[in-house]
């Protein structure tokens, strides 16, 4: 079982127009409304995939019921923790003469909410899965991936983080089953630039030294690099087509290569499907299908 962590979950609403300009009314000519949040993004793709998990996190008001509601139509099971007062925010996405994102904050999420999201992690079972992913709302105590890790460190869990900076940093003294930085991310966290395959695997080495069981390097159209627990270190490209999203397409991956290891216990499996999901959402209007997934799973190869 594989469960999932959205700390700050979010309503996507995606508006189109012909032009955007200041001081006149603004007409769309279409308008979505979309779930958001990687670690819910991971559960979609999951599920698509046949993969039984768990969403977890925070929701609050109309906007939260709104987006579970989202996800039980799309066959994906949650069990959030509802806040007593606010709302789930609405990010506000607007694709016109250039594309404008306005992200807003999170409802306040108290001690005693944090304390009933902790005691449903501590249900998990020896042998599951828990993904963590995503940023920290500002209501929350910067060390909340800490403290959840700590309360299950020692049991029979593999862990997988999706997080940038100290988030990432202070996960690894917790030994993740696995992390999936990007090039620019991992470049990031030691102060450089990752552009070449051997400046990649050095670096991820450098995460596996403090920690990281697997570490898997996501390149965009570059494709991905995974450094593996067993000192093997596989390379994948991705297929040619063209890019429509870019939204989701990590979270993507990531949950491929989940749902891969566990479906086969191998590693250069997990990597093939991993990058099949990522390069699938990347060439569809939104998260990507089985169908799309399974198609280009079938043309995919690792280089050792």
């Amino acid at each position: 079982m594989v469960y999932t962590v959205t700390l700050n979950p979010a309503i996507d609403y995606v508006i189109k127009t012909d032009g955007l300009s200041a001081g006149v009314i603004n007409r769309s000519k279409h308008g979505k409304i979309f779930y958001g949040g990687k670690g819910i993004n991971v559960s979609v793709i999951l599920s698509r995939l046949g993969v039984e998990n768990k969403a977890l996190g925070f929701l609050a008001g109309f906007t939260g019921r709104e987006l579970e509601r989202l996800l039980t139509a799309d066959g994906v099971s949650s069990e959030f923790i509802y806040l007593e007062s606010g709302l789930t925010r609405i990010n506000v996405k607007i694709k016109s003469n250039g594309e404008y994102d306005i992200n807003a904050d999170g409802p306040e999420i108290s001690e005693a909410d944090i304390e009933k999201l902790l005691d449903k992690l501590g249900e998990i079972k020896d042998g599951d899965y828990l993904v963590i992913a995503g940023s920290v709302p500002k209501s929350l105590p910067a060390d909340v991936y800490e403290r959840i890790l700590s309360r299950l460190e020692g049991r029979n869990i593999s862990f997988v983080i999706d997080a940038e900076d100290g988030l990432l940093k202070s996960a690894l003294k917790y030994r993740p089953f696995l992390i999936k930085p990007n090039h620019l991310e991992l470049g990031a966290l030691f102060g450089v630039k990752t552009e070449t395959d051997a400046e990649i695997i050095k670096y991820a080495k450098e995460l596996q030294s403090l920690g990281a069981k697997n570490v898997l390097v996501s390149r965009a159209e570059n494709g991905a690099i995974l450094l593996d627990e067993n000192s093997g270190v596989t390379g994948i490209k991705t297929v040619k087509g063209t890019l429509v999203n870019s939204v989701g397409c990590g979270d993507s991956m990531l949950a491929g290569f989940i749902a891969g290891y566990i479906k086969t216990k191998s590693y250069s499996e997990a990597l093939r499907l991993a990058a099949a999901c990522g390069n699938a959402t990347a060439f569809s209007g939104q998260l990507a299908d089985k169908n799309e997934i399974e198609r280009i799973y079938g043309v995919l190869n690792t280089d050792v």
